[in-house]
C-alpha cells in the first residue's frame, strides 16, 4: 500500500505562470537552497535530483514545498570541522554539466560530505530551475524565462543566473546566489 497526500500543483504547472509569480517562486527556491545549505543545526541537505516535478506549490499560502526528497544527501557539518580532513574549510564550486537531458547534475558525494562550505544546492536550483541552461517537457530557459522588457534591458538578471549556474570567477557562483536571492526579494516586493 502506498499512501499519498495532495500538497499543490508541481512546479513545472507554473512555468507560464505571470512574471510575478514565478519571480516569487523562483525567491522561494533560492531561499529554500540557503536554508538546506546554511541553517543553525550545522546539517547540510544536499538535493541530488532537483526537477520541476519534485517540487509543488501549496493552494493555499503560495509556498514552495520539496515533495520528492528520496534523493537528499545529508552532511553533519560540525563532524566535518571535527575530523578536519584535507581541504575542509576549502570552498567547494560544483562543476557545471552542459548536458542534453533534462535535471543534469555532476555531483561527489565524498567532496559533499568532507567539506563545511559547498554551493550544491545553489548550482541545482539554478541550472535546473531557474536559468536558460534548464531544460524540462521539452521548454527551455527555466522558469525566470521571458522578463519583462525592463529587467531584460540591463540582463543583470540573465548574468547573475548564468553565473550561478555556470560561474565564470572563482567563487563566481557564491556571489552570485547571494545577489540573486537580494534581486529577486527586491522584485518580488516590487511587485507585490
Amino acid at each position: 500500500m502506498v499512501a499519498v497526500n495532495y500538497v499543490g500543483e508541481e512546479l513545472w504547472s507554473f512555468y507560464n505562470a505571470p512574471w510575478e509569480k514565478r519571480v516569487d517562486l523562483a525567491w522561494q527556491l533560492m531561499e529554500i537552497a540557503e536554508q538546506l545549505t546554511n541553517n543553525d543545526f550545522e546539517f547540510a541537505l544536499y538535493l541530488l535530483d532537483v526537477s520541476f516535478d519534485n517540487f509543488a506549490v501549496g493552494p493555499r499560502d503560495g509556498k514552495v514545498i520539496i515533495v520528492d526528497a528520496e534523493n537528499v544527501l545529508v552532511a553533519d557539518k560540525k563532524l566535518i570541522k571535527q575530523n578536519k580532513q584535507e581541504n575542509w574549510d576549502v570552498w567547494y564550486e560544483s562543476k557545471f554539466d552542459d548536458c542534453d537531458k533534462e535535471a543534469c547534475l555532476s555531483f561527489s558525494k565524498e567532496i559533499l560530505c568532507s567539506r563545511t562550505t559547498v554551493d550544491h544546492n545553489y548550482y541545482a536550483i539554478c541550472q535546473n530551475l531557474l536559468s536558460r541552461h534548464a531544460t524540462w517537457r521539452g521548454t527551455s530557459g527555466g522558469l525566470l524565462h521571458d522578463p519583462p522588457a525592463e529587467i531584460a534591458k540591463d540582463d543583470h538578471l540573465g548574468a547573475l543566473l548564468d553565473e550561478c549556474a555556470n560561474p565564470k570567477k572563482r567563487y563566481g557562483r557564491f556571489k552570485a546566489a547571494k545577489e540573486l536571492r537580494e534581486y529577486l526579494a527586491q522584485l518580488s516586493n516590487n511587485v507585490r
